[in-house]
């Protein structure tokens, strides 16, 4: 297969109902939720960027800079948060709850391979 043949291929996968795609980022939250999961990628990018440098490249691991592109994901968070109308501490403690479903006390690889996705799932709804 050539690259214009593979163009051609991977196109006829994309999503081209631009008008429903129009409508659900016209629905209330919807942009807002849009900008947030872009920032999130971006500020981790960057987050990973920066340990890039440091780690192959040989540069002074900047804290300061980690800390800051941290702060830049929280704000991206309370972005997310603040839409789906989910306070912040309810979120931290759903996500130990499952955690504590998942490992009990303590990490293994067991546990992480062989989820019970029900039972967590059961914990965030609640």
């Amino acid at each position: 297969m050539n690259t214009q043949e593979y163009v051609i291929n991977a196109t006829k996968t994309e999503s081209t109902d631009f008008d429903k795609i129009t409508e659900r980022l016209s629905q209330k939250g919807n942009v807002r939720l849009l900008h947030g999961a872009i920032g999130l990628a971006t500020e981790a990018g960057e987050f990973l960027d920066a340990l890039k440098k440091h780690i192959y490249y040989g540069k002074p691991l900047d804290r300061v800079n980690l800390a800051e592109e941290l702060g830049d994901l929280f704000w991206y968070c309370a972005i997310i948060a603040d839409e789906l109308q989910v306070p912040f501490s309810d979120i931290m403690d759903k996500n130990i709850e499952k955690l504590k479903a998942r490992y009990g006390e303590k990490f293994s690889e067991e546990k992480a391979e062989n989820r019970n996705l029900k039972v967590e799932r059961k914990i965030l709804e609640n």
